[in-house]
This record gives C-alpha cells, structure tokens and sequence, in this order.
C-alpha cells in the first residue's frame, strides 16, 4: 500500500486527517512535506452492501472502445457521492478531457491516464489516483481493458 493508504482508511470513517505528502504528485499545488487537514465529508449514508453484479450496466462511448459503468449514488442531494464500477474495452480511449474529481483505484488491467500538460501515469491492479475537481485535465485509455473501483 502506498503512503496514504492509513490516512485514506481514516477519511472513510469520518475522521479528520493531517499529512505531509511525498514525492511531487501535487507540485504547484502542495509543495511535498507540507502539512495537510482535511476530512471528507459523507452524510446521511445508512450502512449498506453492493453486489455490483447486479447493478445494470450503462455504456459510454469512447473515441475507440466503451466503458461499462455500474453506477450508485449515496448521500443527500446537495453532496451526492457518486461510486461506480467501471471497466473499459481494450483499446478504449476516452471521447473527452474530464475535469471532474475523482478517487480512482485499478482492480484488473492498467489504465493509462494522460494530464493535460502531456504527463501520463500508468494504474496496474492496487494503484489509485486522487484528483480534485477542476485541479488537472486528464484523459484515460487503456491497451488490454482495466476495470476500475471510482469514487466522485
């Protein structure tokens, strides 16, 4: 597991975190070992179970390929968490660059994802990414398919 993985634990029981991130995945943003607080905020969300084989699939299109989302949301309206199971058809390349937030885990497959200022990262099985709303424009694809665990 990598570095956050305790403090992500943390914000999924309602806790307030504090951290000093590593590396320079958030340069010009958060500079590395500064100190960070937040706590993410999940509201009235009674305790419940998925068994995503049996939430219908929808299909989105790619530029090549679709992506099968199983989707659920949770919460009240004026703070509705979307969670999906997505998986993507091998060769699959997304139609548009995404601005949306997202917490991104890679159960099977690897994802490639491109950033807008040309920097690209690759998720095998186990891997996340984190992004904020509005904080970097990126555009998936994959080679051989992933599926992917999403929280947005």
């Amino acid at each position: 597991m990598g570095w956050a993985s305790h403090h992500i634990a943390q914000l999924r029981e309602g806790k307030t975190v504090s951290f000093r991130p590593r590396g320079h995945s958030m340069r010009g943003r958060i500079e590395s070992g500064s100190r960070i607080e937040h706590s993410m905020k999940m509201s009235e969300i009674s305790f419940c179970t998925t068994d995503w084989s049996t939430i219908e699939p929808t299909r989105h299109a790619g530029d090549v390929g679709e992506a099968l989302w199983r989707t659920q949301f949770f919460g009240p309206a004026d703070n509705q968490i979307r969670v999906r199971m997505v998986e993507y058809s091998p060769g699959y390349v997304a139609d548009h660059w995404c601005q949306k937030g997202h917490v991104i885990l890679c159960l099977k497959g690897e994802l490639d994802t491109t950033l807008a200022d040309g920097r690209t990262f690759k998720l095998t099985p186990g891997m996340t990414y984190q992004v904020a709303d509005g904080a970097e424009a990126h555009r998936s694809s994959t080679h051989a398919g992933a599926l992917l665990f999403v929280v947005d």
